[in-house]
């Protein structure tokens, strides 16, 4: 008998269809790869390019970025996992630890990234 994954014969019991664990994982991840991708999958994915984007871009704890750069690199603003509104009534949309606003300055339009920060916790009563 042939290992499934690699094609190197088995030794061992008669019923075995891979030659190790790792094969037998291996197997079964480059089979999972092949399905298509579930809208969760999708979603968690952009999440993920979302958050290392805005940390890519926000080296200092805030910064000013033009919005086409970001969409340009794959940023989806739609997607976002919670938000947080300022004293000013401005609301911030995050993406786990990292957050975004969107705002003109000078005629353009910009993203006003921020950074997570503890007073962010507490409820305004």
């Amino acid at each position: 008998m042939k290992c499934l994954s690699c094609g190197e014969k088995i030794e061992g019991r008669s019923d075995k269809i891979y030659c190790s664990s790792y094969c037998k994982s291996n197997y079964h991840y480059e089979k999972n790869k092949e399905k298509s991708m579930t809208l969760y999958k999708k979603i968690d994915r952009q999440l993920k390019l979302n958050r290392r984007l805005l940390s890519h871009f926000n080296k200092s704890g805030k910064a000013f970025v033009r919005k086409e750069k970001l969409i340009q690199a794959g940023f989806n603003p739609k997607y976002f996992t919670h938000y947080w509104k300022n004293t000013k009534g401005e609301v911030y949309l995050f993406c786990y630890d990292y957050g975004f606003l969107s705002k003109m300055n000078n005629g353009k339009q910009k993203y006003i990234l921020v950074q997570w920060q503890d007073y962010m916790d507490k409820q305004t009563k």
